[in-house]
């Protein structure tokens, strides 16, 4: 099913909300093939009413078939309707509410109308929530109040749309009822204005050039969460992001939308379909993906340098994850997706740096005496009269200078009577004051975009009243071990088996570094179910980070099938210990198969996967801190490979583990870094620097 234009209005019940723009008012906004418009502000019913009417002209003028769709139900619970005309057709309902409700900008008669129809009821309701002052009789202003009036209290949809509320309700946090009842006759009138042209959903075969259907931005609601930039109206984001989506979809998934019986009491369009349109809604914000061949080295490579690898990864990856908005304190450890800006300077006004005196200076050499004022200026209690020349104010750290103070002498310097203070000069103007904005300016860039939020960063963050930030979602990471020799730890092992050492080594990495991890478990070496685990995570994660297979041999599985996606990137390089790495893509997401032996996969995590899925996960390519500190030990190492040693610092001098051997696991333990020695051949003696990493350059 086809539309060229989708229109999505975020609809009202109250009064009109004046000409600055405002939450909880009418805002519209239109899109096409996945590109909206900028949202629209209407102030009131009336000025939107001609909105909409003018904007479906001109589409039906241009040849364009239109969905319109209205945030609101466009029917009553089974039953109403016969109750309330006689007749369960809808429109009949809609036609009831034209003829009878009263509407101004400023003023309509939603809640007296109410009151008129629980009349015609048994017991009391169905309506409630009297919004007046006033009282209105058969209008309770609570809920509970209602009794014996035998309607359901939600239509199918709301039963199904999990937070939807009853559309009894007409005032009070989530009310829906005003909108029901202010609605339906601007419907009912753009129904007799656009006929024949015009269709109603799912009351009618949208066979129209005018699809008119029920909408709840709620039902994208965490993508618009995720999205919203800062300072933005949620309403106008919302009816730009849902119509940006809907228009975006292929006419398949619109059509499986709308494929939903025909009933009297309306439909949500899309309930039912949540996950489909949060998925598309925040497609439409996500990165591209990375190209097929993003690992791919320039042909003819056979040694790969550390350097020139590191350098291919920085040059080929970008962030993977989506926006989303959070608050301060769900922000340490994420990634900045766009720069901060101080909401305000700080400090905001001219402050006092010490405790002491405040008076308009400079101060002159010799002795100062000034008299004294009532009052103090603290802070957050600032001193509300003007300090006249000649005189000075008690004032405290932190207080506002008031009108007339400058320069504030300490108060250890001073000497205090009841009626002054005097003191030694010369004192300059501006001294132990603080300028409004010296640390940050209202508008100052004070964090960059890629950044990985610090707890220091909240502070700063707070003290210019940001409370929330647009970040990346934490990069989610699947950690997999392949190999049927490896055995979970606990379980019995016989002599040729081995316990899988990586998965809680890499899991923890990857945990220590900040992201979301998921444990993929242990593959064996089976190609078909390694790639239902592959498929699985591909699904669940954003990246996914293997040990073992990554080779050329008999089982190296985890190769093979990369290699038959056309992306598979085999590296050999010229490093120790590590050598093989398996890259690829498996279903768009980026794979990293890191070798078996454990050594090997910490060292070559530490060195490719950090810097990569900090890009990864939307921050800065990152490289690790190093020190030049003397070597305790002798070396000789030969030309053409990097060489990574265990190492931990004893009185200021590195020491290496005693053995080299990849097979030491216990000497990950034993370290607290490594030693990283350059690709050239080398001796090292006693007392030489080398260039030593800490474990906790790694974050």
């Amino acid at each position: 099913m086809t539309f060229d234009t989708f229109l999505m209005v975020d609809w009202s019940g109250g009064n009109d909300r004046g000409a600055a723009p405002k939450k909880d008012a009418i805002w519209v906004c239109a899109a096409r093939s996945g590109t909206a418009d900028a949202p629209v502000y209407l102030r009131n019913r009336q000025v939107a009413e001609t909105w909409i009417a003018a904007f479906l002209h001109s589409e039906r003028a241009a040849g364009r078939r239109v969905l319109a769709g209205f945030d609101f139900a466009f029917g009553y619970p089974e039953g109403f309707g016969k109750a309330l005309t006689g007749s369960d057709d809808p429109f009949a309902v809609w036609d009831w509410f034209a003829a009878r409700v009263v509407d101004a900008p400023d003023s309509n008669n939603r809640f007296d109308l109410a009151g008129e129809i629980n009349a015609r009821f048994a017991g009391v309701g169905p309506f409630w929530g009297n919004g007046l002052k006033r009282d209105i009789p058969d209008l309770p202003r609570k809920g509970l109040a209602r009794t014996d009036h035998n309607m359901p209290e939600k239509r199918a949809a709301e039963r199904l749309a999990k937070g939807a509320f009853a559309v009894w309700q007409l005032s009070g946090a989530g009310a829906v009822g005003s909108q029901v009842i202010m609605g339906l006759p601007m419907l009912a009138r753009l129904r007799d204005r656009f006929a024949p042209e015009v269709a109603v959903w799912p009351f009618e075969s949208l066979d129209q050039p005018i699809a008119i259907v029920e909408i709840w931005p709620s039902l994208i609601a965490r993508a618009v969460t995720a999205t919203q930039p800062e300072g933005e109206i949620k309403d106008a984001h919302q009816v730009m992001l849902l119509a940006q989506t809907l228009s975006g979809l292929p006419p398949r998934d619109i059509a499986k939308l709308l494929d939903v019986p025909r009933n009297a009491e309306g439909w949500i369009l899309g309930l039912g379909h949540k996950a489909m349109l949060e998925e598309a809604a925040l497609a439409q914000h996500a990165p591209p993906p990375l190209k097929n061949d993003c690992f791919a080295m320039p042909q003819g490579a056979t040694w790969t340098p550390v350097d020139e690898a590191l350098a291919h990864l920085q040059a080929q990856l970008y962030g993977v994850t989506l926006d989303e908005v959070i608050p301060l304190d769900a922000a340490t450890g994420r990634f900045l997706s766009e720069d901060v800006t101080a909401k305000r300077a700080h400090p905001p006004a001219p402050n006092a740096a010490v405790d002491g005196y405040g008076f308009a200076g400079p101060a002159a050499a010799g002795v100062n005496r000034l008299k004294l004022v009532d009052g103090r200026a603290a802070a957050g209690a600032p001193y509300a009269g003007v300090v006249p020349e000649g005189y000075a104010v008690r004032i405290l750290t932190g207080a506002n200078l008031p009108t007339g103070v400058d320069t504030i002498v300490l108060q250890e310097d001073i000497r205090l009577t009841a009626q002054d203070i005097s003191f030694h000069g010369p004192l300059k103007r501006g001294a132990n004051a603080r300028a409004a904005g010296e640390d940050m300016a209202a508008g100052q860039i004070i964090l960059q975009q890629g950044r990985k939020v610090t707890p220091a960063d909240l502070g700063m963050l707070a003290s210019v009243g940001i409370g929330k930030i647009k970040t990346r979602q934490k990069l989610r990471v699947g950690v997999l071990s392949t190999g049927d020799e490896l055995r979970e730890v606990g379980a019995a092992a016989t002599s040729a088996q081995i316990y899988d050492a990586n998965r809680p080594m890499l899991c923890a990495l990857a945990a220590q570094w900040g992201y979301d991890v998921i444990d993929l478990g242990r593959a064996p070496d089976d190609r078909a179910r390694l790639q239902g685990i592959l498929d699985d995570a591909a699904v669940r994660c954003d990246v996914i980070l293997t040990s073992g297979g990554a080779s050329a041999g008999d089982e190296d599985h985890m190769s093979a099938l990369l290699e038959g996606t056309g992306s598979l990137a085999l590296w050999r390089i010229a490093m120790k210990p590590g050598r093989p790495l398996a890259m690829g893509l498996w279903k768009g997401k980026p794979v990293f198969g890191l070798p078996g032996n454990p050594v090997a996969a910490m060292v070559c995590a530490l060195v490719f996967a950090w810097p990569s899925l900090a890009v990864l996960a939307g921050g800065e390519w990152r490289r690790p801190q190093h020190y030049l500190l003397p070597a305790a030990f002798e070396k000789s190492k030969k030309q053409g490979r990097r060489e990574y040693l265990r190492a931990r610092i004893v009185d200021g001098q590195v020491h290496v583990f005693p053995s080299e051997g990849s097979g030491r696991v216990s000497g990950l333990s034993w370290a607290t870094g490594l030693v990283e020695l350059s690709d050239t051949a080398q001796k090292i003696a006693p007392g030489d620097l080398v260039s030593f990493i800490p474990y906790g350059s790694f974050d």
